[in-house]
């Protein structure tokens, strides 16, 4: 039986997915349960409308990540914090900091999630952080940590 796949099923495939299943297994458990439907002509169709449609919206989304990008490439952020002998400072700078300065020194909001750092900043100097803003976009900060 031709089925349309509603929600991800592991094993069958993703939402959105045409698939052949046994009968049984259609009528008793993929069926019932909202997780596929018929492959109609009418589903095929409404399938095909939402498919572009996210697509559209995919497409946006990666628009407006590489604006971001275009804008915060080569940004320097500069965080000023406690530091002691050596340049080493008390506590560290982490990604969250560097959103924070971000936003408030150049008005340009990041979340905190996208902001890559390989490990937190304990030592006063200049580092690049990587913005991963979508799959396929990326951007490099400057941070400059400065002492107190």
């Amino acid at each position: 039986m031709k089925l349309v796949l509603l929600q991800d099923v592991a094993g069958q495939g993703k939402k959105g997915d045409v698939i052949s299943a046994a009968d049984g297994y259609a009528r008793n458990y993929l069926i019932p349960r909202g997780l596929a439907a018929v492959a109609s002509k009418g589903k095929m169709a409404e399938l095909s409308v939402q498919k572009e449609a996210a697509e559209k919206k995919s497409q946006k989304v990666e628009e407006v990540a590489r604006e971001l990008a275009a804008r915060i490439n080569g940004l320097t952020v500069s965080i000023k914090t406690k530091s002691g002998e050596g340049g080493k400072l008390f506590g560290s700078v982490n990604n969250k900091d560097v959103a924070g300065a971000l936003a408030e020194q150049h008005k340009i909001i990041v979340d905190k999630k996208k902001l890559v750092l390989k490990e937190p900043i304990k030592q006063l100097g200049t580092y690049k952080v990587t913005a991963k803003l979508h799959p396929s976009v990326q951007a490099e900060i400057n941070v400059e940590v400065v002492g107190v």
